[in-house]
């Protein structure tokens, strides 16, 4: 338990400060290659308990890399009602005191068997149906089965009191966000004038939503890709900000608006080790996707597509671990 409240401290607050419900929909649309990549229906849950017991050394270089690692992984995400609008894998590797982030785009396709509407093949909606236990799993699949070892959930409501806690964030507001929404509860308003400015609790879930005004003449040019590059901007900006704090205070602030596996007790233990740590162990990257656009099943409904190649060369990278090619294997023939 020493390096988590490390762990937790820093992928609390970056996930604290990357909120983006993403409610709208702007982004390019793809479609699902006719095998499914991911079923996680609750007859496989069973079994895959029972897999787990398992002790048979794995024979796959980055099961065997994982398996002899010290990382700690962490699924963080942002809740919209029933749905994960915002998720970040964060894994903590206590050796190197590196912290390396993946942001998964909420519209990443995964399908669970018996959810065939289009808006449930969105990975943001499994919480809906399977919690958080659930999320981990089918983050798990996309990632090539890296563990999930803890989650962490928030509302907009902590992440206002987050950055309130800690005085703002400055960020660089890449246009005019101007956005109206009466049919939300309460009626939105987003108004940011475009520049480089400190924004407080308020108007950072707003920066933190945006994708585009009502008439889409204004706008992330590449839909939530784009939003989640500012919510990474955002993070930086705010990580940097919270690591010269006390972040007792800022962890017991949003400790009343999150859900967790770790207790507030054990997290609180640790907070002194989070102090010196340098921006420059923190990697921030986006889960590798497909460079497909098309509509599925005639729905006029988005599909972010990932490139499971790339998601292994990603995880490879990560656990500092090398595939062994073909023809290495022709040589110790």
């Amino acid at each position: 338990m020493k390096y988590f409240f490390k762990v937790f401290s820093i992928a609390l607050i970056c996930f604290l400060l990357a909120i983006g419900a993403g409610v709208y929909t702007y982004s390019k649309i793809y479609v699902p290659s006719e095998e499914e990549p991911g079923d996680l229906g609750e007859d496989n849950k069973g079994e895959d308990e029972e897999n787990k017991g398992k002790d048979e050394e794995p024979k796959d270089p980055l099961q065997k890399a994982i398996a002899s690692s010290n990382r700690v992984n962490f699924l963080l995400m942002g809740m919209e009602g029933p749905r994960s609008d915002t998720m970040i894998f964060a894994s903590y590797d206590s050796k190197a005191k590196k912290v390396d982030m993946i942001s998964i785009p909420r519209d990443t396709y995964y399908y669970t068997k018996g959810y065939d509407n289009a808006d449930l093949r969105k990975i943001n909606a499994v919480y809906g149906r399977s919690k958080a236990e659930g999320s981990k799993k089918a983050v798990e699949e996309i990632l090539g089965q890296v563990p999930v070892h803890h989650y962490i959930t928030i509302d907009y409501k902590g992440v206002e009191k987050i950055v309130e806690s800690i005085g703002g964030v400055e960020v660089n507001v890449p246009f005019h966000m101007d956005y109206y929404d009466p049919t939300d509860k309460p009626p939105l308003r987003i108004d940011i004038p475009k520049g480089q400015r400190v924004l407080n609790g308020e108007q950072s879930v707003k920066f933190l939503r945006f994708r585009h005004n009502n008439d889409r003449t204004v706008g992330y040019p590449d839909g939530d890709l784009g939003r989640i590059k500012a919510q990474q901007q955002f993070m930086k900006s705010a990580i940097k900000k919270s690591l010269s704090l006390k972040l007792v205070n800022v962890v017991r602030t949003g400790f009343d608006y999150i859900k967790t596996d770790i207790k507030l007790s054990e997290a609180l233990g640790y907070t002194a080790g989070v102090i010196g740590f340098d921006m420059d162990d923190i990697s921030m990257t986006t889960l590798p996707g497909l460079p497909e656009d098309r509509t599925y099943n005639k729905v006029k409904s988005s599909y972010f597509i990932h490139d499971s190649e790339k998601i292994r060369e990603l995880m490879m990278e990560i656990y500092n671990v090398q595939e062994e090619t073909t023809v290495e294997n022709k040589t110790n023939d």
